[in-house]
């Protein structure tokens, strides 16, 4: 017989999120000396080293996770409609109105409209399929 059950190690193993000693010391370390040194790097930014500025002010302005896009797409009422966006997209990736990278993004969301568009027609096909088995167990069910 093994020694250990499959699906049993031998212990509970270390407690979930735990950090090892070794990061605890970095951790207290970096707490008890992140002040000094955030004053330490303002200091030597602010003499001029644009490195030291550089690090300083890209913790001080996040970079943005996102821009708003600039682009002319038509009206999207029917599956059909999505065509035409899509071609917009691709002619603003053509003209270099958007990025590659944009256009992509777009694409994504229209994709996401044509799967909404295609759930609804669904929907309303399932609908109509059990309101004929509706119908016809009822023609069943009267002699």
């Amino acid at each position: 017989m093994p020694k250990f059950q499959k699906g049993h190690p031998g212990g509970p193993g270390r407690p979930r999120g735990s950090r090892n000693i070794a990061n605890v010391l970095l951790d207290q370390l970096a707490i008890d000396g992140a002040e000094k040194m955030v004053r330490k790097m303002i200091e030597i930014a602010v003499d001029g080293d644009r490195v030291a500025a550089r690090l300083v002010l890209n913790r001080v302005w996040a970079t943005p996770k996102g821009r708003s896009v600039q682009i002319d797409l038509p009206p999207i009422k029917s599956p059909a409609d999505l065509v035409h966006a899509h071609a917009a997209v691709v002619a603003s990736i053509a003209a270099e109105e958007i990025t590659p990278q944009d256009g992509a993004a777009l694409a994504s969301v229209l994709e996401t409209h044509r799967r909404a568009f295609e759930l609804v027609a669904q929907e309303e096909r399932v609908e109509k399929l059990e309101a004929e088995v509706r119908l016809l167990r009822e023609r069943l069910a009267c002699p």
